[in-house]
């Protein structure tokens, strides 16, 4: 009966959300899912648009598993359909709360308030409306630590087959279920150290793994997790800052996986076992492998620990588990229906402007839902820096990771602009609330308390626009609408900018024929030696130097409107993909 209302339970708490709009990480899933349409073996060799840079996704750090299910659901369905895709979903969610029901019977006197405990959880009741891999990952890996309890506990042969497939399954979700190793390691020394079958079937993710690896090394003949730890290093993921921010995001996340007041009180009652070892061991292994393979310190990392934590809490008297539940759920419930009607707002906002979209040109500068819905419709994401025509419409955020892109010298008009909220006044991620529940990048709250929108959007349309300035500084208010291309945004108040290889810039032509002047400067760093300038493709001058410096160039009198400003070489900087070249601090006719 117990059993049943959990399942019950977590049967209700889905249902609210079966419409709930694509979100967060599950964009990088449906890519992957909708390439393995036409390669079911390898939906990760495709190529994405990250963040306004072209990223192979054979990099991708999840195995194929998660995107396999959703290429079937694509497959039987015909499209990316919310309904039946989050129906299917809740499968997950039960055969994590049956295995956590199992664990709950073995580990805890009141194994019912373990379980509900669980399932109050918030980022198992917020990240269960979606299609990302942290539910189906602590699905498989709790069904597999609960079977494999249970067969070190009988020396069940057929229980640790059991254990030793969904673990394997848990290892082609992702490559955190590898941490579970140590973990079931220590309790085969506790319990079962003789039995060499068990020590085997503990190393069943690492197994299945490895063979997922081979299989990639000759489909692509390169191991994934090299090509995952050259971007990581690329990307500057290795970073102390990065690492220590993230080391704060989960140790703050932690502390309100469950109810925060039991956590105290649960440390008091620990017991000095082998059943209370186990459990931290578990919680001890997850935590410390987080902080070391992960960079942003999200509360979903640490889905995996919910359970023995759980279990170690609902040790204490049934008088404090009650109210700690239901205080647990009603938050969680309230923390799903705000991350609900942020990703339903974006959806919205697609729909909208669909008659725009689908018969002018639009660029979508966002990530996330917003950008899934608008590609949906035909949209194209902005490249990093890229010149974008007057007569297209862009279509940004100020929360989903804008990238900075060219007008061109045309003007934005806007033509929609939405503020995304909730009257709850609990945030997930948004602009100003420095929560974390997310990603720390975003701040290193639990969760934030606001009022204020949680995003920002709007649709523009390029208009063109002549330029109005004859010399241009770089630190003028007209620069941006005046810079075609080539020339980067500034760096904090800086009254200069990198130049890449290749610049355009637009100038008011003046009355009459006048001298050219660029100043411009070539770090140490730089390589660059040569300058070339042309006016309206014409070549105006050019000149080669001897060594780094500060220089200014004057031409011969010209008039000219677009001004082509080019460099011999360029280069990069580890964790910044842009292409560098020279510092560019005035163009124009003085």
């Amino acid at each position: 009966m117990k059993y049943a209302i959990l399942i019950a339970a977590i049967i209700l708490i889905r249902l609210p959300f079966l419409n709930q709009a694509v979100t967060g990480d599950d964009v990088y899933y449906l890519a992957s899912a909708q390439h393995a349409q036409i390669d079911p073996l390898h939906p990760n060799h495709t190529l994405y648009d990250l963040q306004g840079k072209d990223v192979d996704f054979r990099g991708y750090p999840h195995p194929p598993l998660n995107a396999w299910v959703l290429a079937g659901l694509i497959a039987i369905f015909g499209d990316v359909k919310e309904i039946p895709f989050h129906a299917f979903y809740i499968c997950f969610s039960l055969l994590a709360v049956s295995a956590m029901w199992m664990l709950a019977k073995r580990f805890s006197p009141h194994p019912f308030w373990a379980a509900a405990i669980f399932i109050a959880v918030p980022v198992f009741v917020v990240n269960g409306n979606t299609f990302e891999s942290d539910v189906p990952l602590t699905a498989f890996l709790l069904a597999g630590v609960a079977a494999f309890v249970t067969a070190v506990d009988r020396r069940s042969v057929l229980w640790l087959i059991l254990s030793s497939l969904s673990l394997g399954l848990a290892s082609l979700v992702a490559i955190q279920a590898v941490f579970i190793i140590p973990i079931l390691a220590s309790y085969v020394w506790l319990n079962a150290r003789e039995w060499k079958l068990a020590w085997i079937a503990a190393f069943s993710t690492a197994i299945v793994l490895s063979a997922w690896q081979v299989f990639e090394y000759f489909s692509i003949g390169q191991f994934p997790i090299l090509w995952t730890t050259s971007y990581a290093l690329e990307y500057g993921l290795e970073r102390f800052k990065s690492k220590f921010t993230n080391v704060a995001g989960l140790t703050i996340q932690s502390l309100f996986i469950v109810f925060p007041l039991l956590i105290p009180l649960a440390i008091r009652k620990l017991r000095r076992d082998q059943d209370t070892t186990f459990l931290l061991i578990w919680i001890a292994v997850f935590f410390l492998g987080a902080a070391a393979l992960f960079t942003d310190g999200s509360a979903r990392y640490l889905l995996p620990i919910a359970a023995p934590l759980a279990i170690l809490v609902s040790r204490l008297p049934i008088r404090y588990l009650r109210p700690a539940a239901a205080a647990q759920l009603t938050f969680s419930l309230l923390m799903a229906i705000v991350n609900y009607q942020q990703w339903n707002a974006y959806g919205a906002f697609a729909h909208s402007l669909q008659k725009e979209t689908t018969t002018r040109r639009t660029w979508v500068n966002a990530e996330w839902g917003l950008r899934w819905y608008f590609e949906a419709d035909g949209a194209r994401p902005v490249h990093d820096h890229q010149a974008i025509p007057a007569g297209d419409m862009v279509v940004s955020s100020e929360l989903a990771y804008p990238s900075p892109y060219r007008r061109g010298g045309s003007a934005l008009t806007p033509i929609a602009t939405r503020d995304i909220t909730s009257p709850i006044p609990l945030r997930i991620i948004a602009i100003d609330s420095h929560s974390g529940f997310s990603t720390a990048e975003k701040g290193l709250l639990p969760f934030g308390l606001s009022t204020g929108p949680i995003d920002r959007v709007r649709a523009d349309i390029l208009i063109a626009r002549q330029p109005t300035r004859e010399f241009l500084p770089m630190d003028a208010p007209e620069a941006d609408d005046q810079i075609i291309s080539g020339v980067y945004s500034r760096e904090g108040s800086n009254p200069w900018r990198w130049a890449a290889g290749n610049a355009t810039i637009a100038l008011k032509l003046p009355a009459q024929p006048r001298p050219l002047h660029v100043d411009f400067y070539i770090p140490d760093s730089s390589p660059v030696r040569g300058i070339r300038v042309e006016a309206d493709g014409r070549l105006l001058y050019e000149h080669t130097y001897e060594k780094p410096g500060t220089y200014a160039v004057d031409t011969a009198p010209t008039r000219a409107g677009n001004i082509g400003v080019q460099f011999d070489k360029s280069f990069k900087v580890p964790g910044d993909n842009r292409e560098l070249a020279a510092i560019l601090i005035a163009i124009g006719y003085k």
